[in-house]
């Protein structure tokens, strides 16, 4: 029934998924829209089954589709092994997606990816910075190969691996009575307004199962999508803020923000995620071993203003 599937079908089966329309997936694929659809309509014809539904413009996966998805993901990773074991190169090869949650993303993916353009010689891999519940979602869509993101998801399509360690702190402004009082018992922070990051995100979710429930009393002033911003609010005093080190570090050092010391574990792991149905190819195992190998002391300190 299936013997004619070609792993052209298969690739313009991927793109559309990652795509949503047919005009976008042609002008990713350097295909006219027609070569497109029929390339769709064959394989669909093939299987015998519809693989996406058809909602206005949109092409959504649909359950049949899904079951295709993570066996066309590994075929076309597969062909291209067979292609790199062939060409008498014994680099790595393929396009490597990566996602990672806003602190890794901004504070850590660019150090370790130029380590790893180093050590490897592998250049082709694009980077997603989003909060941690999307860059899952694109995760499961098999829209990205692998994420970094901070703190445990409990995803039943994700692994999760461990590769690091951050260590999360509560600011406030220079000025606040925070700072001023030398307050750091978590009994002083009763009835504090918060700058808090959007849901799905790591910072938030940490704030919220580590700290808010010591506190009996707290209000969420503002609610941010940048910590950039989050930062620059707390700077100009409209309530403290519970973010990553990493993050924090450059306003501490720069006098914007003061980091105060109270008496809670702040500490939180870093994690690899990946789909369990993902095939996974050479390229993909040596960036999960590099990364669960990789230090943040390999990161290169900003110096001293």
């Amino acid at each position: 029934m299936a013997s004619h599937i070609s792993l052209k079908q298969l690739k313009v089966f991927t793109t559309i998924t990652q795509h949503k329309t047919l005009t976008a997936a042609s002008e990713s694929l350097f295909l006219s829209k027609a070569a497109v659809s029929m390339a769709l309509s064959e394989l669909e014809k093939q299987i015998g089954h519809h693989l996406f539904d058809r909602v206005n413009n949109r092409l959504i996966l649909n359950q049949e589709g899904q079951k295709l998805l993570p066996l066309a993901d590994e075929l076309l990773h597969r062909a291209n092994d067979i292609v790199s074991l062939f060409d008498g190169d014994q680099s790595l090869s393929g396009q490597l997606r990566i996602g990672a949650s806003d602190t890794i993303g901004n504070q850590v993916a660019p150090y370790l990816l130029s380590d790893f353009r180093q050590k490897t010689h592998h250049q082709q891999q694009s980077l997603v910075i989003s909060n941690s519940a999307q860059i899952c979602d694109m995760l499961t869509d098999y829209e990205l190969d692998i994420a970094l993101i901070e703190g445990k998801t409990l995803h039943p399509e994700l692994h999760s691996i461990p590769f690091s360690e951050d260590e999360m702190c509560v600011i406030c402004a220079p000025n606040s009575p925070y700072a001023t009082d030398g307050m750091n018992s978590l009994a002083s922070l009763e009835n504090s307004e918060w700058i808090l990051r959007e849901a799905g995100s790591g910072s938030r979710e940490f704030f919220v199962r580590a700290v808010a429930p010591r506190l009996e009393h707290w209000h969420e002033a503002f609610q941010l999508n940048t910590t950039e911003a989050l930062i620059n609010s707390v700077s100009a005093g409209l309530g403290l803020g519970c973010l990553s080190r990493l993050s924090a570090d450059p306003a501490i050092r720069d006098g914007r923000v003061k980091m105060l010391d109270i008496p809670l574990d702040m500490k939180r792991r870093f994690w690899i995620l990946v789909h369990k149905e993902k095939y996974q190819s050479p390229l993909l195992k040596t960036f999960i071993e590099f990364c669960q190998h990789w230090q943040h002391s390999e990161r290169p300190h900003i110096k001293e203003q």
